[in-house]
């Protein structure tokens, strides 16, 4: 695998992150609570949503434990107003931070070739049989799910 494309893999994360957080940034507790469209989710809830989900991919792609494992159930789990907030904004704002910290810190020290390994929730057999079960296939996916979040942060006013 080139080392090129890898940098534009990286790239197009860390661009849809960065709108995401700029997004998410200047929101106070209030303006957090707007749904995206009447009967949807909160923004609170997108932003607990996708910290979980990235959280969950240290393990996944074998960088590391999770950092925050108990949003699970709330952001992922449960739908929106199901159960209670169990951080302030504040707090879950820094959750998305260090989520995203050691997710990036951890795959910008990939090689092109440990892109290709497997990642941490397929067999070895599985992986044998469908070898684009690997890192990098789980990378692209998440981006595409946090662009389709970061197209739903631009519908609210």
């Amino acid at each position: 695998m080139d080392e090129l494309f890898i940098k534009v893999v990286i790239a197009s994360w860390k661009q849809v992150v960065s709108r995401v957080d700029q997004r998410f940034a200047p929101l106070d507790d209030e303006q957090l609570q707007k749904q995206v469209a009447p009967d949807r989710n909160r923004l609170f809830y997108l932003l607990g949503h996708l910290t979980a989900v990235h959280d969950r991919m240290l393990p996944l792609l074998g960088v590391g434990e999770r950092l925050y494992p108990a949003l699970d159930e709330v952001y992922i789990t449960n739908p929106d107003r199901s159960l209670a907030d169990p951080l302030p904004a504040a707090d879950l704002k820094k959750a998305w931070g260090e989520v995203n910290a050691a997710l990036i810190s951890a795959v910008e020290k990939f090689s092109p070739d440990d892109w290709l390994k497997k990642h941490n929730a397929v067999s070895d057999e599985d992986f044998a049989k469908e070898p684009t079960r690997n890192r990098l296939a789980v990378f692209l996916s998440r981006t595409n799910h946090v662009s389709f979040h970061a197209g739903q942060l631009v519908l609210v006013k």
